[in-house]
């Protein structure tokens, strides 16, 4: 492993082809594209800081209840806190048992031991388990295109283990991982019921409320149940205040950046940022936490989000919506 490599190149490169696939956006879309980017690209490394003295059940629980908590003011004030009904609190419940419990949950439990940089880069390949899981049920089709994207991918995979087989010999990290396929797993399958159901979010932030609190009361529970011992006082202060980030950035001010930016852009140039997400991630691991990185770990990178562009690929998507 190397850390003398300079991951900085990498990172412009990728910023710039960003800003020149979306020319002429005003400022507040700017601000937009970079909060998802910047934040959602931080949020692995806030967890790896939070998991250093804190069980990462209590890490998900508080971060997911403390953003419920956010909303729950915003809400009152602009009088749309109120009952969902039971149909729409079912499918939140879906929602967020699937994709805060389980992905973002699991995520958090893998990050003990797993580095950030590799948590962040296996999440790419989510795209990949959405796709195949599409294929099973018929909502996606196979083609040339989509069987170079997932050779490549799975190519990445390789690179990433090509030194470190003796690595999974380890039961932590070999937990790490299954954990972390889990995680995806979950995703995937909360994605794919999302795109089945359709749903409308005509109250985007009360559904999140609920998401929030929902997933924030069932991780505590496994946090209190999972605990042998408790020491809250060996909690240090950086973990929580990665928490806390996490919380009102990762959870809360993410969302509606990513939510005004799903009117103002294609969705398919929303997903793009995901791409810049993992190299904004194996950046700041490499930078703040130290993380080595080898080349063949760069060379899994860019064979991983190649992969994954190439599968999710569709004519247009470079172009900014017309107005």
């Amino acid at each position: 492993m190397l850390k003398d490599i300079d991951l900085s190149v990498e990172f412009e490169f990728f910023e710039i082809s960003l800003l020149l696939n979306f020319p002429d956006l005003n400022s507040k879309t700017i601000i937009a594209i970079l909060i998802v980017a910047i934040v959602w690209g931080t949020t692995f490394l806030g967890i790896k800081i939070g998991v250093e003295t804190v069980p990462p059940w209590f890490v998900a629980g508080f971060r997911q209840f403390l953003a419920s908590l956010i909303l729950l003011p915003f809400l009152i004030f602009t009088k749309n806190l109120k009952w969902i009904g039971w149909k729409n609190f079912r499918i939140q419940l879906t929602f967020s048992s699937l994709l805060l419990i389980g992905a973002n949950g699991l995520t958090t439990v893998a990050e003990k031991n797993l580095t950030s940089s590799l948590a962040s880069l296996m999440s790419a390949l989510s795209p990949v388990f959405i796709f195949i899981g599409s294929m099973i049920i018929g909502m996606e089709k196979f083609t040339f295109r989509t069987l170079v994207g997932l050779l490549m991918g799975f190519s990445g995979i390789i690179f990433i283990f090509w030194d470190g087989l003796s690595e999974l010999l380890n039961p932590d990290c070999r937990n790490g991982l299954i954990v972390m396929i889990l995680a995806l797993l979950c995703w995937a399958i909360g994605t794919i019921y999302t795109k089945k159901l359709h749903v409308q979010n005509n109250n985007l932030f009360l559904n999140l409320f609920y998401q929030f609190a929902w997933a924030g009361i069932i991780q505590l529970i496994f946090a209190f149940s999972f605990s042998d011992k408790i020491e809250f006082e060996t909690w240090s202060v950086k973990s929580i205040s990665a928490i806390i980030y996490l919380a009102i950035f990762g959870s809360v001010l993410a969302f509606f950046a990513y939510n005004y930016l799903l009117k103002t852009l294609l969705p398919t140039q929303v997903s793009m940022l995901s791409y810049v997400n993992t190299i904004i991630s194996i950046f700041l691991s490499w930078l703040i936490l130290g993380e080595s990185i080898s080349e063949k770990f760069i060379i899994a990178t860019a064979l991983i989000i190649g992969g994954v562009f190439i599968i999710n690929y569709k004519p247009g998507m470079l172009k900014l919506r017309k107005k």
